[in-house]
């Protein structure tokens, strides 16, 4: 029984340590982030004065979201608009020829041959097209020529010199085009201006005239400007899909950009890290084999989620009855996957990530306090053995 007081020191030891222990678990065993229920009630909270919208991923879902994607492509936005015919526009200069068949009356030239079976034509200099938009051509007078092509002008001549000349007939050649240009800016070998020809350049043509990109293509974003409109796509989609090489117009300005595509996988993952992808995009299934999967001893397997800023039109009929959106139009949106099942491996094949995505896996139930309960048992053992020891050195 002589041992008995030194066991009741230790149990008390052991008792005042786990005690200090267990006040302090709530702060020290948190998990790596929100947990599964958290998230899902999200949309009781608020982010930049709108709510937060939780999204379940599936068929539906993945659908809506790459439609409204390919409706923002440079084939939807854009169309075909590729052209072969050459416009004439403001500062290009002309080549006009006119010829008057036999006999002649209004090019004649009065020598004693000109009875005879042979065409007059008349030596008019080459006439640059002014700010307005005309030119002006001996006994036709001003035409406004912008807008129109060389067999337009060429009608228009003729048909304003019947009843003057003799079967008039017209010649008109674009010889220095101004106005039929493009802009090709940023990350290119050469910026500058691109001449389009009559055989209609296509935005890889452009891009091939500056000289090519001088990053990796598939780090690089390819932006078009037309008038009001302007949109961009990854090169990469622009090389692979002959639908986005759409033909350019003149005013277009290119703008090629570096920008590395990346998301970041955190919580419950094997391996926790900002991720890169090439322009061409990645599906979640792919997303989650880069960063290793789920953690097996820690992952929820109904706590996967992408946090995403997206867009109000991409997301619009999956959203709530009176969803807000952010002063920029776009809508704090958590989309959520529960791999219970083959459907949810369906998902996430038709689920394209995006940059700048967040992906979160959330701790399981239990897994924390399993965690607590193992360091308590070990931090017991530690406190017995101190206590025993000190009692062992006394004696």
């Amino acid at each position: 029984m002589r041992d008995a007081p030194r066991f009741e020191r230790a149990f008390r030891l052991a008792a005042m340590g786990l005690g200090a222990l267990a006040l302090g678990a709530c702060s020290s065993f948190g998990g790596t982030g929100p947990s599964t229920g958290r998230i899902l009630d999200a949309s009781d909270q608020s982010y930049a004065d709108t709510g937060i919208q939780v999204i379940e991923l599936g068929p539906g879902v993945a659908s809506q979201l790459n439609a409204h994607s390919a409706s923002t492509s440079f084939a939807e936005v854009f169309g075909e608009s590729a052209t072969s015919a050459t416009v004439v526009g403001p500062g290009d200069v002309l080549d006009i020829a006119i010829w008057e068949a036999p006999p002649a009356v209004l090019f004649g030239t009065g020598a004693p041959d000109a009875s005879l079976d042979v065409a007059s034509t008349a030596e008019i200099p080459q006439q640059q097209v002014g700010e307005d938009g005309r030119v002006t051509v001996p006994f036709v007078g001003r035409i406004d020529v912008a807008g129109l092509r060389p067999e337009q002008i060429e009608a228009i001549i003729a048909s304003r010199l019947n009843g003057r000349a003799n079967n008039p007939q017209a010649l008109v050649r674009l010889v220095q085009n101004e106005s039929r240009t493009v802009t090709v800016l940023g990350n290119v070998a050469t910026s500058g201006r691109v001449v389009l020809s009559a055989r209609g350049e296509r935005l890889l043509d452009a891009l091939a005239s500056a000289g090519g990109t001088r990053e990796p293509i598939g780090q690089s974003t390819i932006q078009l400007a037309r008038g009001s409109t302007l949109t961009a796509m990854p090169l990469e989609q622009v090389i692979a899909d002959p639908r986005q090489n759409i033909g350019l117009r003149a005013g277009d300005v290119i703008t090629l950009q570096h920008q590395p595509f990346s998301f970041v996988a955190l919580g419950a993952v094997a391996r926790s890290a900002e991720v890169p992808f090439e322009g061409a995009g990645i599906s979640l299934a792919e997303a989650l084999g880069r960063v290793g999967g789920l953690n097996d001893r820690r992952a929820d397997v109904k706590g996967v989620f992408v946090f995403r800023m997206e867009p109000r039109g991409a997301v619009d009929p999956l959203l709530e009855a009176g969803a807000q959106t952010t002063a920029d139009g776009r809508v704090p949106v958590v989309y959520s996957l529960r791999m219970t099942d083959a459907q949810s491996l369906f998902a996430m094949q038709d689920f394209r990530m995006q940059d700048g995505d967040v992906l979160y896996i959330s701790t399981a139930p239990g897994v924390e306090l399993e965690r607590f309960l193992t360091l308590l048992s070990s931090t017991a053992f530690s406190i017995v053995a101190t206590a025993n020891a000190v009692d062992s050195g006394n004696q």
